[in-house]
């Protein structure tokens, strides 16, 4: 992304958000999408702050799949430790998603390098000079690692664009499963996707992690089921060959040049649907693969199992939530010092 010496001209049009009151939004025009279909943006979310607010830092967060920004606690979290927070939804994923578009379909991860770039220079322009901290769960905890390894070959590499520090949140580092899923289910997945890239993976269906969510069911957290649905959203062949690259390119050794800090459960319990043990466990991903593959983010790495966390550790039951924020607490009070 190229340092712009004209972009303090530009100033996105902020517009009320759906979370409303306290958060705007701005479209990125993306143009025509490379997987055809049609015109595509990104959408930007801030938490609105005073004006003459003391401004620590920045956050920039990105979702996972079948998830869009709307956890308001997170935000309010790093804003009560002064930091000005702003959330991406991704092209075809929550707030940006058209009519007649596949939900969250991308055939090579590289393609969020645009709205991300777009987005860093939109936070850089608003807080000039802030360190800039960049947060995200699940597949954007896979997304943005490399787009960081990317960002880091250029000179001066990521501290030089004002990003301090990287928090990963249950990041999706390899595909859960035997090792046949992992090898030959790979190669069948990838022969599938050059002939009906948008065709559905046959999968079990299970809500059992939604359910755990969602205050309609058995969770406590509000959100709209059309942006993230208690089932998820269908996995594509397509979708899939795109992260299993992405997986590849991780575990051949990135470097993100910035510290990480990689939160994860102490526990992985599958199911179909809701039942307890669901609510203090992550019932999405392998936690150990998530540690055993933490180290291939390059720079310092800080890997942290939370006793009892669901997936998203942020919306875990309040004990090890508590326990979540205060691993950031501390992380963010030793990272900021020693790379400010």
């Amino acid at each position: 992304m190229p340092d712009d010496p004209d972009r303090g001209d530009r100033m996105p049009a902020w517009t009320p958000d759906l979370l409303g009151r306290g958060y705007e939004r701005t479209e990125i025009p993306l143009g025509t999408d490379p997987d055809g279909e049609g015109p595509i943006e990104a959408v930007l979310v801030r938490r609105t702050r005073p004006k003459r607010a003391k401004v620590t830092g920045a956050v920039l967060y990105v979702h996972g799949f079948s998830d869009y920004f709307f956890q308001t606690h997170v935000a309010d979290f790093f804003a009560e430790r002064g930091y000005a927070f702003y959330a991406l939804d991704l092209r075809k994923c929550g707030r940006s998603r058209r009519p007649g578009q596949t939900p969250h379909y991308v055939s090579d991860l590289a393609m969020y390098d645009v709205e991300l770039d777009r987005a860093l220079l939109t936070v850089r322009d608003e807080v000039p000079g802030a360190p800039i901290v960049l947060a995200s769960h699940s597949t954007g905890g896979l997304v943005l690692p490399l787009w960081l390894d990317r960002l880091n070959r250029r000179p001066g590499g990521t501290p030089a664009l004002d990003i301090h520090g990287l928090i990963l949140n249950s990041p999706w580092f390899d595909l859960q499963g035997g090792p046949f899923l992992r090898s030959v289910g790979t190669q069948l997945i990838r022969a599938f996707s050059k002939v009906r890239p948008k065709d559905v993976v046959k999968l079990p269906p299970t809500d059992a992690y939604g359910t755990s969510l969602h205050a309609g069911h058995a969770g406590e957290w509000t959100f709209d089921l059309d942006f993230k649905p208690v089932t998820g959203f269908p996995v594509t062949y397509g979708w899939m060959t795109a992260i299993r690259h992405g997986h590849a390119q991780l575990h051949r050794g990135l470097d993100v040049g910035v510290p990480s800090l990689v939160l994860r459960s102490d526990k992985t319990h599958f199911a179909r649907s809701h039942r307890e043990e669901v609510d203090t466990a992550d019932a999405v991903l392998d936690v150990q693969q998530i540690g055993r593959w933490a180290g291939c983010l390059g720079n310092a790495v800080t890997s942290l199992p939370i006793p009892d966390a669901r997936h998203d550790v942020f919306l875990s039951l309040p004990e090890p939530r508590a326990a979540a924020f205060a691993a950031v607490d501390a992380w963010l009070a030793g990272t900021l010092t020693s790379t400010a």
